[in-house]
């Protein structure tokens, strides 16, 4: 059944990102996918070597600049990558038709992606189908990942995701490791975390939330009392992969380890090693955990000391860099950040209501219910949820833009709301109701007694010991008749003594006891004949309000995407008499630039249009979108702002021709003072 919603997530993302390609053919969008995909044309045509060394001279004409070095390649690699395989399979669809659908390929495989993570996360695989059903067509997701919008926010949010699946899949727990001991997952989707983090590293600056992500959890794991050397490894794995790969990125080298901004992983994991230390001296020496936490604070004041005075001797030197203006806004207003371009960006400005009830429409109410519920199973999984969700939600606060971050947890949460419904209100409900669930059991009395019902929280740990399956398994699995076996029974009483002996470290002991005492309170009035009966309506009557909400939901996806198809580079327009045009002025423009000025001719215009000056027209531009330098920018700006004759005693010096768009509305003309 998974299998076959994942097909269904698979047909609805991929249909939904199409609109751009049915109304307007194979066009790229906008201005930043212009650069994007002329690098792409540059890589496929010079190679690997020359790539990596190119330095444009047609773009922020005098200075150039050196492109190899200072963009990050993974879109334009996957791309290329993609052309050559279909070429060798005797495809004849051409670099600029591959570049289009890209972002359509991968939102279909960043929406599967966190149906797995969700099932992973919540241990149900119900909640994992509805959490990439909603991710298929959610309007945070879409923004971003529309046919033709080539733009690294297409590619990164399925590196986003997988990155975070392996990480929560290495801290599965399986019963045969015995007393915290590290597990084959962590081993080997520790790897596999570390490359997906190498390949968002290569694709997306957003790098720097998933790697502090992830040891933000770490660290959470550490301190709430759920260390194991499972953690250790899935993290030392990770980190050491990851950031050897991350330095290979010409863009961000050395950062890992010089960065303000990725300090806390660096810190997780020398903190990690010395956590691990003493764990290793527990299981030889049988420390009692009152012995554990003396020998964690005998390592840990040596080694905090030892880093102060390695800190304080290298912080003059300016070894370490300061933090990048698009961070300092999320924590500072977002008219300080030293930046004037990064603060005159409408996207950069802060989040709201009204914006996240348009990019979340339906869901937006669902997901507190599926941050509640997840509140009810902390699992080193679920946590991650829970974390992730939280600091998603806060940066999304800081910049709007951001609220791309939030389409993955938005969508778990929404998924694990709509699970817990379909599973315990429904399916669980209906199957006791009619006696596959309530199987009798005798006991030494004599007596017969209905067998234990489904627990939501406290009763499903045993079955990770059971089952091997996501974290909790399905939300279905507990309702079948057969018995567990013996080893199955020894492995799950293993798993529970080893859980009792990790309790008494942890310092939320208490809080996960009476968790799970008020859920078995809840439970055992759930499972009466009255209580299945309210739960069986109860659960029919949401599922006939999802239906209609998710109609509503449905639509208003789809016109979201159809208006976030639009290229912008064209556009449709209507005649008094009812006819439809296509309006294709611009690249007409562009096109003229082409053929009918000289090749070396030098073209001023907005900041904005020099991507497609130099992607479309292949001609030399003042400057575009990379806004890396801002007295270029302000110099532009003075020369379009000012009077006629002064404009053209600093323009000859610059340019060849001027670029102007007029006729109304957010023209040229409109952006003047």
């Amino acid at each position: 059944v998974f299998i076959a919603a994942m097909g269904v997530v698979a047909q609805q993302a991929y249909d939904i990102r199409m609109y751009a390609i049915r109304d307007y053919g194979y066009v790229i969008h906008e201005f930043d996918p212009w650069f994007n995909y002329r690098a792409t044309e540059y890589l496929a045509a010079n190679g690997w070597h020359a790539f990596f060394h190119w330095f444009d001279y047609m773009s922020w004409y005098p200075l150039g600049r050196p492109v190899g070095t200072t963009i990050y390649p993974g879109m334009q690699i996957t791309a290329v990558a993609i052309w050559r395989a279909l070429g060798k399979l005797g495809s004849a669809i051409s670099l600029n038709d591959v570049c289009c659908l890209v972002p359509a390929w991968f939102g279909v495989s960043a929406s599967i992606l966190v149906g797995l993570f969700a099932a992973e996360c919540s241990g149900r695989k119900s909640a994992g189908a509805f959490a990439a059903l909603i991710m298929a067509i959610l309007p945070a997701h879409i923004m971003r990942s529309v046919a033709g919008g080539f733009d690294n926010e297409s590619v990164a949010t399925t590196a986003l995701v997988a990155t975070f699946y392996c990480w929560v899949r290495a801290l599965r727990d399986r019963p045969t490791a015995r007393d915290g001991e590290a597990t084959a997952d962590s081993y080997a989707f520790g790897v596999m975390c570390g490359l997906a983090y190498v390949y968002m590293v290569s694709a997306w600056g957003g790098y720097v939330f998933v790697v502090n992500m992830i040891g933000a959890h770490a660290a959470a794991l550490a301190a709430g009392g759920r260390y194991s050397s499972k953690l250790h490894r899935a993290y030392s794995i990770f980190y050491v992969i990851g950031t050897a790969g991350a330095t290979r990125v010409p863009p961000v080298g050395l950062a890992p380890l010089r960065s303000l901004e990725q300090m806390l992983p660096l810190l997780v994991f020398l903190g990690v090693q010395l956590l691990e230390a003493v764990e290793v001296e527990r299981r030889k020496k049988r420390l009692t955990p009152a012995q554990v936490w003396k020998r964690r604070v005998q390592l840990a004041m040596p080694a905090a000391a030892l880093l102060v005075v390695a800190t304080a001797a290298i912080l003059p030197t300016g070894y370490f860099g300061p933090l990048s203006s698009r961070v300092r806004g999320l924590f500072l207003k977002h008219t300080r950040t030293g930046n004037p371009l990064v603060d005159s960006v409408a996207e950069h400005q802060p989040g709201s209501t009204m914006m996240y009830r348009q990019y979340l429409q339906n869901v937006y109410p669902l997901v507190p219910c599926g941050f509640a519920l997840s509140l009810l199973r902390l699992t080193d999984a679920n946590t991650f949820l829970l974390l992730y969700g939280a600091i998603a939600y806060f940066f999304a606060s800081k910049m709007a833009r951001l609220v791309i971050l939030l389409g993955p947890p938005a969508s778990a949460f929404g998924g694990v709301a709509l699970g817990f419904g379909f599973d315990f209100l429904i399916v669980n409900a209906l199957l006791r109701l009619l006696g596959y669930a309530a199987e009798e059991e005798e006991e030494p009395g004599g007596k017969k007694s209905p067998a234990p019902a489904l627990d939501v929280a406290a009763r499903e740990e045993p079955k990770e010991a059971l089952k091997d399956a996501p974290q909790g398994g399905n939300g279905g699995a507990g309702l079948l008749k057969s018995k567990p076996k013996p080893s199955q029974l020894a492995a799950a009483a293993k798993a529970r003594r080893a859980e009792s002996r990790r309790a008494e470290t942890n310092p939320l002991g208490g809080f996960a006891a009476a968790r799970e005492e008020a859920a078995a309170a809840v439970m055992a009035v759930a499972d009466s004949p009255g209580g299945v009966k309210t739960r069986l309506w109860v659960g029919l009557a949401l599922a006939l309000a999802t239906v209609y909400a998710y109609y509503d939901f449905h639509a208003y996806c789809h016109r979201m995407a159809e208006g976030s198809s639009r290229p912008q580079i064209m556009f449709k327009a209507t005649y008094s008499n009812g006819q439809t045009v296509m309006v294709d002025d611009y690249r007409e423009a562009y096109w003229w630039l082409r053929d009918k000025t000289p090749e070396d001719a030098r073209v001023m215009a907005w900041w904005d249009y020099g991507y497609q000056i130099t992607g479309i027209a292949n001609r030399t531009s003042v400057a575009d979108g990379n806004t890396w330098n801002h007295e270029h920018i302000a110099t532009l700006g003075r020369i379009l702002t000012a009077p006629q004759e002064e404009a053209h005693s600093y323009a000859r010096h610059l340019a060849d021709y001027v670029l102007v768009w007029a006729g109304g509305g957010g023209d040229d003309l409109a952006k003047s003072p």
